[in-house]
């Protein structure tokens, strides 16, 4: 696959819709060729201390942030019709659908493909310790920065698509 968006999203609480960070990078021609990133209000707009601690964030970062309505209608055009990828695509792909349902938009038509999945289909077992993101960034000597950031981890998915997909 040469073309497609690879995605990825923080959660500030355990409530799918409270997307408190959105990363993509777009791919063409098996090239990285943009980038997006943009903090989020969250909603509900509360941090569970489990969350900030995986990914850093807390109110202070957030709380002047735009809402993830502002943020999805202004990427939709950039997104185009591009396939979607995430690492783990059913969290993702649900944290999206679910920040769409409580704003009212149109969630993302386009099919989301998994890099978990296709690493657990193509690696034998055994072969990397785990299949998270930075457990295969590592196997296949991808750089991952800042694991949890939304933007590094975007960027990460779209390398390993790249590789597996």
């Amino acid at each position: 696959m040469d073309d497609f968006v690879a995605i990825d999203v923080e959660t500030a609480n355990m409530e799918r819709s409270s997307i408190c960070s959105i990363g993509a990078v777009k791919v063409r021609g098996g090239v990285v060729v943009d980038r997006r990133y943009s903090l989020v209000r969250p909603e509900p707009d509360w941090y569970a201390y489990g969350c900030t601690r995986v990914h850093g964030l807390s109110d202070a970062d957030t709380w002047n942030a735009p809402v993830f309505s502002k943020v999805w209608t202004q990427w939709q055009e950039w997104l185009g019709e591009l396939p979607l990828v995430a690492h783990n695509a059913v969290f993702d792909a649900g944290c999206i659908r679910a920040a769409c349902k409580i704003y009212g938009i149109e969630p993302p038509e386009q099919p989301f493909l998994c890099t978990l999945q296709a690493a657990r289909k193509s690696i034998p077992r055994g072969m990397c310790p785990s299949k998270s993101l930075d457990s295969l960034c590592q196997y296949f000597g991808i750089p991952l920065k800042n694991h949890h950031n939304a933007l590094d981890d975007a960027e990460a998915c779209a390398k390993l698509a790249i590789v597996l997909l």
